[in-house]
């Protein structure tokens, strides 16, 4: 348990803050709650918390703007943003992340799915000083340039390795192509959007399809 991240929860479905609050105090962290967004704004500036978990679908203000609001202060720059919704569309989910948010989680909740991706996004605030990303079975170091899946080191060729690192530097976050190409070949290379996808079947025929999900359209994102 860690007791020194803190966590905003802005619902405005007082049973729902109330349902993922106790859950996340009795896992050790500090919590507080808002039911709109000018109430989550007004707390924010005050709590300054490491993790905010908007509901996409309130009134007034919805989390998507709400979301937008706070990618613009500065005083928010590190903080997480995990966007909650009943809804299913694609494009709640691109637009969420293209904003800013850093994951998307899908109502009902289930405690133990909710409480591991909260997990998995302050363990990166954690990394930010330690290269090496820890995801538990799946471990990456870009200073030896190692993967280390359930205790197996994976041989990895160096662009399927870099563009994992990419991804997984971000889990949630949706990159598209070009993107990729530009951070992976620059500017000075040309290849196509093929060149991906081939890298990506090969890195999945190594670490498994659940990591590297493709959002159809538009990229590619880390899952965990």
């Amino acid at each position: 348990m860690n007791t020194k991240f803190k966590i905003l929860v802005v619902d405005d479905e007082e049973d729902i803050t109330e349902f993922l609050s106790y859950n996340l105090i009795k896992n050790g962290y500090d919590v507080q709650t808002a039911h709109n967004a000018d109430d989550a704004l007004r707390k924010a500036k005050l709590y300054k918390p490491n993790l905010f978990v908007l509901d996409i679908m309130m009134p007034g203000m919805s989390g998507i703007e709400l979301c937008r609001e706070i990618r613009k202060d500065d005083q928010f720059k590190e903080s997480m943003i995990v966007m909650l919704t009943a809804r299913q569309e694609d494009h709640y989910q691109i637009e969420s992340l293209n904003l800013g948010a850093d994951d998307y989680i899908t109502k009902p909740l289930k405690p133990s799915v909710f409480l591991s991706r909260i997990q998995a996004l302050l363990r990166r605030i954690n990394q930010d000083n330690n290269d090496k990303l820890d995801f538990g079975e799946l471990i990456i170091d870009p200073d030896h340039f190692t993967v280390v899946l359930s205790s197996q080191s994976i041989d990895l060729p160096k662009k399927e390795f870099e563009i994992l690192h990419l991804l997984a530097t971000k889990p949630g976050k949706v990159f598209n192509r070009s993107e990729i190409l530009y951070k992976i070949w620059g500017s000075d290379v040309i290849v196509g959007d093929r060149t991906i996808d081939v890298h990506i079947r090969k890195l999945r025929e190594k670490i498994g399809e659940k990591y590297v999900q493709t959002i159809k359209g538009v990229g590619y994102k880390f899952v965990f």
